[in-house]
């Protein structure tokens, strides 16, 4: 969080006496960017307020444990994003993060994927543009890109293309039609719409038990198991440190063009699954075993290569700090902290 504080890039002076609504708030991004704005709040007199959407209250109060003892200006707000109601007067600004992220619920339930995606984004549209909000940041992905060409850059003008059978694809077709809906609202309604999509990010906080791939091999790490991969690995791709993503969240929402989109990624983390899986296992003196096994059931998304340009971020003056090894060691030192 000091480092986030620290950023020049970020003017805090604009959320002074600022209402913020974070949806998405016990999730890994949303968490550590209310954290965040708590903390630089507090460092700075901002005064600034912050009103969480939140699905499960008793893991919220776990989260939020000892914020919740000296913060008054967090607030919580229990319900669904399709239908919630915030009774408050002024919002300032929203960040939208709320989204289902296990490929394994992507294919056993893409209907509530596409229909709590839609239903939730529309109604947070609905809400600032009867507010009147100053900035909304809608939270994407880098799997709307699709499956470019191997060795090209990939820039936000390219848009991938999907098959619509399959089921698998609920998640970035969802995606890319909520980034159409907060452009729509933009143009029609004057709403400040403005969209970030993020690499795969991680760092500490990440659940022990989260089955994504870079959780699995941080418990290898800590257990002392050799990092047993279900596929040959050859998918590559960027990631991102989480205080690097809140930092871009919120350089956007400060600096960011109204309508457009900004990908948020470090380029120096490019690298297959095999190769992360190899740096992980040199580092803490295990293996790496490739079991090629039927991932079709488990929601895995297709073999790609997916290098993200993020000149155009680069340019509101954000940069990330952490490399792969540095995300590692934070979040894996967090992680035996929390055994």
């Amino acid at each position: 969080m000091e480092s986030i504080l620290l950023a020049d890039y970020i003017d805090w002076k604009k959320l002074k006496e600022k209402t913020i609504v974070v949806t998405g708030a016990t999730g890994l991004i949303g968490s550590t960017l209310i954290k965040t704005l708590l903390y630089v709040s507090r460092k700075m007199n901002l005064k600034l307020r912050v009103i969480a959407l939140i699905r499960n209250q008793d893991k919220a109060k776990k989260i939020y444990e000892t914020f919740i003892k000296s913060y008054d200006e967090l607030e919580f707000v229990l319900g669904d994003i399709t239908n919630i109601i915030i009774n408050a007067s002024k919002i300032d600004y929203i960040i939208h993060g709320a989204n289902p992220t296990s490929s394994r619920y992507f294919v056993s339930n893409p209907v509530e994927v596409i229909r709590v995606s839609f239903e939730g984004t529309c109604n947070l549209l609905e809400f600032a543009r009867e507010k009147k909000v100053e900035g909304f940041v809608y939270l994407s992905t880098m799997e709307v890109f699709g499956t470019p060409k191997r060795g090209y850059k990939v820039t936000e003008k390219d848009a991938g293309s999907f098959d619509s059978t399959n089921i698998r694809n609920s998640y970035p077709l969802s995606k890319q039609l909520c980034e159409n809906l907060c452009c729509s609202y933009a143009m029609e309604y004057g709403v400040p719409t403005k969209i970030v999509r993020l690499s795969q990010t991680f760092g500490p906080g990440v659940s022990f038990n989260d089955r994504r791939v870079f959780a699995e091999f941080a418990r290898c790490a800590i257990t002392g198991e050799n990092i047993i991969l279900k596929t040959k690995g050859e998918t590559k791709r960027n990631y991102l440190y989480t205080a690097d993503a809140v930092a871009a969240i919120l350089t956007v929402l400060l600096k960011g063009v109204i309508g457009q989109i900004y990908t948020a990624a470090n380029e120096d983390t490019f690298c297959s699954i095999y190769e992360m899986a190899d740096l992980v296992a040199e580092k803490y003196g295990i293996q790496v075993v490739v079991e090629e096994q039927d991932i079709s059931r488990l929601g895995y998304a297709s073999t790609l290569y997916l290098d993200l340009d993020t000149q155009k971020l680069r340019n509101l003056g954000w940069f990330p700090k952490r490399n792969l090894s540095d995300m590692y060691d934070r979040m894996i030192n967090v992680m035996k902290g929390s055994l």
